[in-house]
């Protein structure tokens, strides 16, 4: 089945907007990294205090977590992916460009709500253009491609802008990072629209009809399995997101100076082992199943919290974070595909990304904060033991509800299973 996956080029996928999409995962990336870390380090350059940095972050999050279910819905019914996409892309780089350009706190904050509303529409769009583009049996190699080019892209991005801060000034970063935009659409362009089945592209039953029919709404929430991931999906962004945080603090304390070249290895040695088994991740989850290998990648997250609980070495820190790659890469790529797997049918599928995305954004806020409590109160090590016990209550979750979601065989795309594997397409209604 697997060399039947990957000969789906040449019996007729379109090459080149598949070429396309690669770069489009790379330059996304790559414009995304420009309001990564830099943000604080600009802010702070200009005299910002930390309580207005944080207001300002924390405005970003809440706009993405407010717009992340309206921005699935809106994939969901909108013909055109691509003009959606451009229009994101070209939001996001107005606001890189506002946001180099001016430093008063309304217009920072109306940037990081133009950021956080435009980035729920850009990471589910090229999960739907890539749906649309190659169906759902050749999703899952698809995906580890994207994630590969997406890792890379971030790095080189990463890179890059790191130089021009240094030789140049922060403000550079943004205005660079803005004009990444235009190489972004240009990949963007060489995407075919009639190469975007729409039907698939929201997970509806294999036609071009315009409007496709669809589950209900509550459809999904009557789905023991897609609840089941969603509260996996929580546990693991509690227990995940602040692993690295809480590292970083004990780092400081430890190594003084050189702590900050040992955050950097613990942020950049994950991403390299992202970019190198990401496209082994989406193959092996056309084969073995989707499964075992997110059993894998959630039991390696108290496995390496647990791990970081007992020591302080610098060199052990940033072994045990490449443990953090696989698990990147196994989330990143089993996200998109198993939703994509429980809405196959449905025509709901990028509204079930942006609930996922919903959940894992909750999970991701609430766990810096519990955390920093915790540790707070009773150090760095109860700190991290604490996210342990949460993310073997992940794989609990997964062990008892979570069931394989592969299909048993090849099928037509759009054909449902049975009663008991399938939603089932009905009376739209809320």
């Amino acid at each position: 089945m697997l060399a039947r996956l990957l000969n789906n080029l040449d019996a007729g996928q379109p090459l080149e907007s598949l070429q396309a999409l690669d770069w489009l995962n790379f330059f996304l990336a790559a414009l995304l990294v420009g309001f990564g870390p830099f943000v604080a380090v600009h802010l702070a350059e200009n005299g910002w205090a930390p309580a207005s940095i944080g207001a300002i972050l924390t405005i970003s999050g809440l706009a993405g977590l407010m717009t992340q279910v309206p921005a699935g819905e809106l994939i969901d019914v909108i013909a055109s992916k691509r003009a959606l996409f451009g229009a994101a892309a070209a939001t996001l780089a107005l606001a890189l460009t506002i946001f180099g350009l001016r430093s008063d706190f309304p217009t920072v904050a109306a940037v990081a709500i133009m950021q956080g509303g435009v980035g729920s529409v850009l990471g589910p769009s090229i999960a739907a253009i890539s749906l649309g583009l190659v169906g759902h049996d050749a999703l899952a190699v698809r995906l580890g491609r994207n994630q590969r080019f997406a890792s890379i892209g971030g790095l080189a991005a990463a890179a890059i802008m790191g130089a021009i801060g240094y030789l140049l000034s922060t403000r550079d970063i943004f205005l660079v990072a803005a004009a990444l935009a235009i190489p972004l659409l240009l990949a963007l362009l060489r995407i075919r629209g009639v190469d975007i089945h729409f039907g698939r592209s929201c997970g509806a039953p294999d036609h071009h009809a315009m409007k496709p029919d669809r589950a209900s709404r509550l459809t999904l929430f009557k789905d023991v399995r897609f609840l089941a991931f969603l509260t996996c999906l929580l546990l693991f962004q509690l227990a995940n997101a602040s692993i690295l945080p809480q590292v970083s603090q004990s780092l400081v304390h430890s190594e003084g100076r050189l702590s900050s070249l040992a955050v950097s290895a613990l942020i950049v040695v994950p991403q390299i082992v992202v970019a190198a088994i990401s496209p082994w991740v989406g193959r092996t989850a056309a084969t073995w199943g989707r499964r075992p290998l997110l059993l894998l990648g959630l039991a390696i997250v108290p496995i390496r919290s647990g791990l970081s609980a007992l020591t302080a070495d610098p060199v052990l820190l940033v072994v045990f974070q490449l443990m953090d790659g696989f698990t990147g890469a196994t989330l990143g790529v089993l996200t998109t595909l198993i939703i994509a797997d429980l809405t196959n049918g449905t025509g709901r599928f990028n509204l079930a990304q942006g609930l996922a995305g919903t959940f894992s954004g909750v999970g991701a806020s609430l766990s810096t904060l519990i955390t920093g409590v915790v540790t707070q109160r009773y150090g760095y090590t109860a700190g991290l033991l604490g996210v342990t016990a949460v993310g073997l209550m992940a794989v609990v979750v997964v062990l008892e509800f979570m069931p394989e979601t592969k299909p048993a065989l090849p099928r037509p795309l759009g054909a449902p299973t049975s009663d008991q594997e399938q939603l089932r397409p009905g009376q739209v209604g809320f």
